[in-house]
């Protein structure tokens, strides 16, 4: 099936005003926390590795505006930023990421395990291409039930390389299974380019071997994903099987936190904040639908206060007591 590539001209019917400022809102959310944390991580007090989703912000969005409450996701490894478009608790996520008792697992899992079922959020995980037979479960289970529920996969460049990747799509394609596939593809798996890893342009064009639908668009505008996603989700809940989503997009940070970043240039950065999701929202998509830098303003300060917040609560939370390993697990013995 042939691969498409989606521009937007016009804003979709279906995002009035509210939702555009919600969108946004769950941006500059998004947004916000990376950076907070790119300065807490900084300062040390933080265990392990966190991973950081800035400069991805529009497509976690754009999906998740597409979606209904009772759907499914599942993440990867830098999966902050599928939490907070999904709704899940930002004082939650952030105690968990200080690994303290009151985060949404328990402060056992981090930042690289956050899950709520609550909210469809399936979790995050730290094994690249491991989200995505997770999600082809939870699509088989919704077809199964008759649910009418669908479940996005979230993966990367990298993994669109792994045998998960290729099992899992032929598995969704073979059953009709109401599933988006979406590669975030930031530009590097670590530190290896596409370029070098792939002999084809586009993920996308993968969707071929699977005649499912195959589409690219662009991974900085958040209309133009949600238009794409808003499509494929409704060829989902109406029996006809998965689409590959190909989002080009860039990660602001490195792989991880303490990445020296050497393997990218100074153009290529420079390029893609030019590009910069929240100000393509600002400058193009905000004037069309009369949103202006006051209320803009408004949600920045507001979002500001929430995750000041957060680090309070997750800072004044209790750090587990070690009988507290044997809780949460299936044996102790």
């Amino acid at each position: 099936m042939a691969t498409n590539t989606i521009e937007v001209a016009t804003l979709p019917e279906t995002l009035d005003r509210a939702r555009l400022l919600t969108m946004y809102e769950a941006m500059r959310t998004i947004r916000t926390f990376e950076d907070k944390l790119h300065e807490l991580f900084a300062a040390g007090g933080i265990p392990g590795f966190v991973h950081l989703y800035a400069g991805e912000e529009a497509v976690a969005v754009g999906v998740m505006a597409a979606l209904q409450p009772d759907d499914y996701i599942t993440s990867t490894h830098r999966g902050h930023g599928h939490c907070i478009a999904k709704g899940v608790d930002l004082k939650a996520m952030l105690a968990e990421i200080y690994g303290r008792t009151t985060g949404i697992c328990n402060g056992k899992g981090g930042s690289m395990h956050i899950a709520d079922v609550s909210k469809g959020m399936l979790g995050a995980n730290g094994i690249v291409g491991a989200g995505l037979p997770l999600a082809v479960g939870a699509a088989l289970s919704a077809k199964v039930r008759k649910s009418g529920q669908v479940c996005v996969s979230f993966f990367s460049d990298g993994a669109s390389n792994q045998g998960t990747f290729h099992e899992s799509i032929n598995m969704a394609s073979i059953w009709d299974l109401p599933c988006l596939f979406v590669c975030e593809n930031n530009q590097y798996a670590e530190t290896t380019s596409p370029k070098y890893s792939m002999r084809i342009e586009n993920i996308a064009n993968r969707s071929a071997s699977y005649n499912i639908p195959g589409v690219i668009v662009d991974g900085q505008n958040v209309i133009e994903v949600y238009a794409v996603a808003e499509q494929a989700v409704r060829r989902a809940r109406a029996g006809n099987g998965p689409t590959l989503i190909e989002a080009k997009t860039y990660r602001y940070y490195g792989h991880f936190e303490g990445d020296s970043l050497k393997y990218r240039t100074d153009a290529e950065v420079n390029e893609y904040r030019r590009r910069d999701p929240l100000k393509i929202f600002a400058d193009q998509i905000a004037p069309r639908a009369r949103i202006s830098s006051d209320d803009l303003q408004a949600i920045n300060q507001r979002v500001e206060g929430r995750i000041q917040g957060a680090v309070e609560f997750a800072l004044s939370s209790p750090l587990p007591q070690p009988e507290d390993c044997l809780n949460d697990v299936y044996s102790s013995y």
